[in-house]
C-alpha cells in the first residue's frame, strides 16, 4: 500500500492530556498493524480515544476517503476530530501546542514490515538526515519543521528514534536543544559524530558576483564566516531555518541574487549549482555531535564503552559545583562535557546583595549506569542537589567519522 499522511485538527478541551494523545497513537499503530476491515463509518461509532484512533486508521484502508468528521466527548467538551487523507505527503509540518485550543498535526502512518523511522528537524538534504542515515542505515527519515516536532513524533509514536545535533566543533552547543532534552521525556539512546563539509550554492549560471546575499541556518553562517570574508563576497548574511530549506527556498522562488550555504546533496536534489567546496572555516575537521533519542532507555553494560548524560540544579554555593565534580573525579570518572543553562522555571534567585541567576547544569561523563562507581556517584550528587535527572547512558563515539558529506 502507498504511504498516506492524515491531518487531524482537534478542538483540544483543556482537560485533554498529553497521555491521552500517546494512547491514540499507540491505538493507531495496532489497528494499523491489523488486517483492517472496518470502514470509517462503523469506527465512528466507538468511544473516546479509540473512535479517532479507530477513524485515522481506517483512513488508510479506505481509497476513496477524502475527509471524516468525528466528535468525541471530554470532560469539559466535544473534541472536534477532521481526518483528510493526502497522498504522497509524509512531512510533519506544524507544531502541536498542547496548552492551546487548537492543534494541527499532518502524521505519516507506518506500513506493514515497514523500516525504522528517524525523525530530524529540516528538509531532505540536511546535515541531520545524513547523520540519521550513518547512525541508522536503511532507516526511513522523517523530516520535521521544529526541534519541538521532532520531539514529539517519537512520543507520539509516530517515529522510533529522533536525531538532533547538540554541539560543533566550531560553532558551539546548540542550546535550544539541550532546553529541549530536559522539557522532555525522551532517551539518549546513543551518539554520533559526522564531519560536516559546506559548500556555496547559487541557482544555475549565477557567479559569486552576482550574489547580494548569503542565507543559511545561523550554525552554518557562523562555520563559514572568515572564509565567505577571504571570498571577496561583499554579500549580506542572513539565517535561515536549515541548510537544505535555505537551497529549496532558493531554488523555488528562484532568487537569483542569493547564495546558500548548504550541502552537496542539498545542490543535487534542488538544482543548485557549487560555487565553492569546503567553504567551513575550520579545514582540519568541522565535527558536529548528534544524539539519538527513543521512547525508552537502553540497558546499559559493563563492558563495552559508555557515556552517561545528567541534569541537576541546587542552592548555589562555593562549594556547590566542586562537591558534584568531586563525587566524579574521587571515582576516577572522566567529565567530557559541563554546560550551564538558566533555569527556566526560577531563573533568578535572591540573595543577601540582590537578585543571581539560577542554573541548570548538564555533564557528560564516561562510564556507564551499570557500573557500581556511577551508582554511587550519582548516590553522593542526589545529597547535593535539588534536582537531579538522567538524560541516558549509552554507547559511546570513539572516533570521528571523517566522511563528509
Amino acid at each position: 500500500m502507498a504511504a498516506t499522511s492524515v491531518t487531524v485538527s482537534m478542538a483540544l478541551g483543556q482537560t485533554l492530556s498529553v497521555a491521552w494523545e500517546v494512547q491514540w497513537w499507540r491505538q493507531v499503530r495496532r489497528w494499523w498493524r491489523e488486517d483492517e476491515k472496518r470502514t470509517p463509518k462503523q469506527s465512528i461509532h466507538r468511544n473516546g480515544c479509540r473512535c479517532a484512533a479507530a477513524a485515522a486508521a481506517s483512513l488508510c484502508s479506505s481509497p476513496n476517503f477524502t475527509t471524516l468528521m468525528a466528535n468525541i466527548p471530554t470532560k469539559t467538551k466535544m473534541t472536534n476530530i477532521r481526518c483528510t487523507q493526502q497522498a504522497g505527503s509524509n512531512r510533519i509540518t506544524t507544531l502541536t501546542d498542547w496548552q492551546s485550543s487548537c492543534a494541527i498535526l499532518t502524521v505519516p502512518f507506518p506500513k506493514h514490515g515497514c523500516k525504522l523511522r528517524v525523525a530530524y528537524r529540516g528538509v531532505p538534504g540536511a546535515y541531520t538526515e545524513a547523520a540519521a542515515g550513518k547512525a541508522y542505515p536503511d532507516c526511513e527519515p522523517i523530516p520535521c519543521d521544529q526541534f519541538d516536532v521532532v520531539f514529539q513524533a517519537v512520543e507520539q509514536w509516530v517515529a522510533d528514534r529522533a536525531i538532533l545535533p547538540v554541539e560543533n566543533s566550531s560553532g558551539g552547543t546548540v542550546h535550544r536543544n539541550y532546553d529541549l532534552l530536559l522539557r522532555h521525556r525522551l532517551h539518549i539512546v546513543g551518539e554520533i559524530q559526522m564531519s560536516v563539509h559546506h559548500c556555496l550554492l547559487a541557482l544555475p549560471g549565477v557567479r559569486k558576483e552576482n550574489l547580494t546575499r548569503v542565507i543559511s541556518h545561523p550554525q552554518a553562517l557562523s562555520q563559514c564566516e572568515h572564509t565567505l570574508t577571504s571570498l571577496g563576497l561583499d554579500v549580506s548574511r542572513e539565517a535561515f531555518d536549515d541548510t537544505a530549506g535555505a537551497a529549496e527556498h532558493v531554488a523555488a522562488e528562484m532568487l537569483r541574487d542569493t547564495g546558500v550555504i548548504a550541502s552537496v546533496r542539498a545542490a543535487e536534489l534542488y538544482g543548485m549549482e557549487i560555487l565553492a567546496e569546503g567553504i567551513e572555516d575550520d579545514k582540519s575537521g568541522n565535527v558536529t555531535r548528534f544524539v539519538m533519542l527513543a521512547r525508552e532507555p537502553v540497558i546499559p553494560r559493563r563492558d563495552g564503552d559508555f557515556k552517561t548524560s545528567i541534569v541537576f540544579a541546587g542552592e548555589e554555593g562555593p562549594s556547590f559545583l566542586f562537591k558534584v565534580l568531586s563525587a566524579l573525579a574521587f571515582r576516577d570518572i572522566r567529565v567530557t562535557k559541563l554546560e550551564s543553562r538558566p533555569h527556566k522555571g526560577c531563573p533568578l534567585r535572591l540573595v543577601n546583595d540582590g537578585l543571581r541567576f539560577d542554573y541548570m547544569y548538564y555533564v557528560d561523563f564516561e562510564a556507564s549506569m551499570a557500573e557500581t562507581r556511577v551508582q554511587n556517584a550519582l548516590s553522593e550528587i542526589h545529597e547535593y542537589t535539588s534536582f537531579l535527572r538522567l538524560l541516558g547512558s549509552y554507547p559511546m563515539v570513539l572516533q570521528t567519522d571523517p566522511s563528509s558529506f
